[in-house]
């Protein structure tokens, strides 16, 4: 049912007074940084939860009725310097997916938003994440139980909607954390026993990226091939997929790349006290992880929290943001 007006004016009000107290602004501001990844045409039935464009929209009218959104630069100048605004915020998105440049753009300008795109330079102009191809596969698999025995994953049940999505969150969990070489050979052996055909439009392409740039929108390194760094053997490969990433997005949009995402981004797990080292070693400004809390001024830049928002209603998003920033912490 769609909210009424004054039920999200007056969830506003109480989350702006909220959030104010929490972060009022110059020294004692926090800054909260939201994480997106697709933003879809139309509901998808196996992920009911991600983003599409009317939910995109409203939720963007809820961030800006609740923060005060400015662009990554001018959020780490003032959090660095003690002169942030109050209730600051920033929105990114992860990955590169080509809908960020065809659905969220538009919606983005239409409520005045600035965002970062942290983009894996890898998989553009036709490329895939490794798990959208688990995820098409299983979506696409003919039948009601998909036999992958020999690729280590036994049989699944795909029947029903619920059969599919659960079946592709356990894939997904079983290679997540795989060595990089080992993921890509499960991938492709799982892949070489559906035979289905992928989509190769998933991803943005090089005009997409130059697109974003032009409009105003900041693009980020995000690697080359998305890979978990923690679970790179050699340090060499994971400073040539930090170091490459930066250089081939800079390549396309002919401007310095500044800003870093680690992949996946959850501290101590999927990157490590050395991947910091060479983000910083390798000359971005700042990197973002996926540690849920809101910096301030003794934060590392180097390790900034991020928060995924998922409520729909007006109040338990208010209150979900202020429950986000009072785990407001000083490194991650």
């Amino acid at each position: 049912m769609p909210v009424r007006e004054p039920d999200r004016s007056w969830a506003a009000s109480l989350a702006r007074a909220g959030l104010g107290l929490l972060s009022p602004g110059a020294s004692r501001g926090r800054l909260t940084i939201l994480i997106y990844h697709r933003v879809l045409s139309e509901p998808d039935p196996l992920f009911p939860e991600e983003n599409d464009v009317e939910a995109f929209d409203r939720q963007m009218g809820q961030v800006t009725d609740c923060f005060n959104v400015i662009p990554l630069h001018e959020a780490l100048r003032g959090l660095r310097k003690g002169k942030l605004p109050a209730r600051a915020a920033c929105v990114t998105f992860d990955d590169g997916y080509a809908d960020n440049a065809e659905i969220a753009l538009p919606v983005l300008r239409k409520h005045g938003i600035p965002a970062t795109f942290f983009v894996a330079s890898g998989v553009l102009d036709g490329g895939r994440m490794w798990n959208d191809t688990i995820i098409e596969l299983i979506r696409r698999a003919p039948g009601t139980t998909l036999d992958l025995t020999e690729a280590g994953l036994g049989q699944l049940e795909v029947g029903t909607d619920a059969q599919r999505r659960g079946a592709i969150d356990d894939v997904i969990g079983a290679l997540k954390h795989l060595p990089f070489e080992q993921r890509r050979l499960r991938v492709e052996a799982i892949r070489a026993l559906v035979a289905v055909s992928l989509p190769d439009n998933l991803m943005m392409t090089s005009d997409q990226v130059r697109h974003l740039h032009g409009a105003g929108m900041e693009i980020g390194g995000h690697t080359v091939n998305h890979p978990i760094l923690a679970s790179m053997e050699d340090p060499a490969a994971a400073h040539a997929e930090i170091a490459h990433g930066k250089e081939v997005l800079e390549s396309i949009i002919r401007a310095r790349i500044r800003f870093f995402a680690y992949p996946n981004g959850k501290p101590g797990r999927d990157y490590l006290p050395q991947h910091v080292g060479m983000v910083r070693q390798i000359g971005f400004e700042a990197a973002v992880s996926t540690a849920h809390g809101a910096a301030r001024m003794t934060s590392d830049p180097y390790q900034l929290p991020r928060f995924t928002p998922w409520d729909r209603h007006p109040l338990r998003f208010g209150l979900r943001m202020v429950q986000n920033m009072l785990k407001s912490v000083d490194t991650v």
